[in-house]
């Protein structure tokens, strides 16, 4: 696996090429990044993954410092996944000078559910991601691909790639779960374990809500998802059900096979998200 550090570099990686095959990611990586890995093996002449904690999408309070970095590690199950490039910029080879020009996602989509809980993050999403497009993709296009987990990613991603015309194609990989149903997260590593056993709570709770809205629709439902986490000690900030199109509140005419269940909820210091789609 060759490693690039350096934009330069990188072009001249991947100048023999012309349909990468993309996964950004912060690194501190898990089974779930492996798989989109895998899931992009076939989709290109050449499998690139990026490994850059950006800086742009943590608000001041957030865990930025602290954001676990397992440098040796990512390397070797990346190699072993069959990744050719590795794209690992430092924070000056990607913003060699302040990053002024930022991309702003239509707020219709990008300043709900996380972005009115976390200002600016999907600001700070798309402008990184324009950018790491820009030195991956920008020669010829390519494919990219995006964890179901970050659904509300996932779309801002497919809206930004489809208005600005670029020639990239999205495609989704599905949520990897632990064996008792915990979405695979990065942050999971934060968790006690006695938090670690609690956890799975929020994947239990959607999944209900979900049968009982597919059962009688009513907004009545997430409040009341949301006071059965708090009465385990949770702090949730939503538990609620949405068009997978476009994240609006679902109705009760919207099919079954048409909407998704998010939910955003703190456990002691850490923050989980999760949704399930039905």
């Amino acid at each position: 696996m060759l490693i690039a550090h350096t934009i330069d570099d990188l072009r001249q990686a991947l100048a023999p090429y012309r349909r990468p095959a993309f996964v950004p990611t912060m690194g501190n990586l898990h089974d779930g990044h492996i798989a989109l890995v895998e899931q992009a093996l076939p989709l290109g002449d050449v499998t690139v993954a990026s490994i850059f904690v950006n800086r742009l999408q943590f608000l001041p309070h957030e865990d930025f410092d602290s954001y676990p970095r397992t440098w040796e590690a990512d390397c070797n199950r990346l190699q072993a996944a069959g990744c050719k490039v590795l794209f690992a910029p430092r924070e000056a080879d990607l913003y060699p000078e302040p990053q002024t020009f930022k991309v702003h996602p239509d707020p219709a989509l990008a300043d709900l559910l996380e972005g009115h809980f976390r200002p600016g993050f999907f600001t700070g999403v798309a402008t990184v991601v324009m950018k790491l497009f820009a030195c991956v993709l920008g020669q010829s296009g390519g494919t990219a691909v995006f964890g179901k987990k970050d659904y509300q990613q996932l779309l801002v991603i497919r809206q930004m790639v489809r208005q600005f015309a670029l020639p990239i194609t999205v495609v989704a990989g599905e949520t990897c779960r632990a064996p008792d149903g915990l979405a695979l997260s990065s942050r999971n590593g934060y968790l006690s374990l006695q938090e670690r056993q609690e956890a799975v709570a929020l994947s239990q709770a959607l999944r209900q809500l979900a049968v009982r809205w597919g059962q009688q629709p009513g907004v009545e439902l997430e409040k009341q998802a949301m006071d059965g986490l708090r009465a385990r000690g949770w702090q949730p900030d939503y538990l609620t059900v949405r068009r997978r199109v476009d994240l609006q509140p679902a109705r009760a005419e919207d099919a079954v096979g048409t909407l998704v269940v998010l939910g955003a909820a703190r456990l002691g210091a850490t923050r989980l998200i999760d949704n399930w789609e039905f």
